[in-house]
Order: C-alpha cells, then sequence, then structure tokens
C-alpha cells in the first residue's frame, strides 16, 4: 500500500506579515493590504525647498521607502465618512498613523502613489506570523 504525502518537498508557506499599531497592537492591515509602487528618483522628484545640498550626486541611492502605502479598508474611519484627504487614526487608542488623500501622495522615495492611503513605519510594527 502506498502512503501520499500531502507537503511538497522544499516549500515553506511563507510567513504572514501584518502590521500592528505601536501603541495598543491592534492589527491595522496585512501583507495582501498593501499597494506596492515603483520606486522614485529619490530628492531629484521633490520641489526645490525640500531638497538638501547634495542635488548633483546622482549615484546616490534613494532612501528607503517611510511609509507603506494600503488599500482603503474599513478601520478608517475618515475615509468612511466621505473625505477627500485627512489623518488615518488608529481605531483602538486614536493614534496618528497616517494620512489619506484620495488625489495622491508623494512618496519619500519620490514615487507619486495615487489615491494614497499612507502608513508611516515608525508609527507601526511589522510583525510576523
Amino acid at each position: 500500500m502506498e502512503t501520499s504525502n500531502n507537503s511538497e518537498v522544499g516549500t515553506d508557506p511563507k510567513p504572514q506579515v501584518t502590521y500592528r499599531c505601536k501603541r495598543c497592537r491592534r492589527i491595522i492591515a496585512s501583507q495582501e493590504n498593501v499597494v506596492l509602487h515603483e520606486r522614485g528618483e529619490g530628492e531629484k522628484c521633490f520641489k526645490w525647498k525640500k531638497r538638501n545640498g547634495d542635488l548633483w550626486d546622482t549615484d546616490k541611492e534613494p532612501p528607503e521607502c517611510s511609509s507603506i502605502f494600503v488599500e482603503p479598508m474599513k478601520w478608517m474611519q475618515a475615509v468612511q465618512e466621505g473625505s477627500v484627504g485627512e489623518k488615518l487614526l488608529c481605531m483602538g487608542c486614536k493614534a496618528r498613523l497616517g494620512s489619506f488623500n484620495w488625489a495622491g501622495m508623494q512618496c519619500s522615495c519620490g514615487a507619486w502613489v495615487n489615491p494614497a492611503f499612507q502608513l508611516h513605519k515608525s508609527r507601526i510594527d511589522e510583525c510576523q506570523m
């Protein structure tokens, strides 16, 4: 009699990534909710006033994105109320997690994301499950 093994050899399931509020640990989003964007060209994409003195250093790698962008979700109260752009507050502790704008926003890497539901990485924890 032949026994079959349902688990495939060499394929480990990828760990599920969830994002939580740093303050109250409420789950805010999961990896499936993240909207990926192509990395921009860094400071060259920003207005003149936002640039620093290293304008002509084109060999410099753009900084890592300081935020993640997600799709609109039910916990985003200001979105549910019909606002065009507003702060995103945690449903549990009311901590500011980011902001949104239906017209779009510029990421710290220089890329334009439209529509933008931005969560600051400094305000959320990335958890592997």
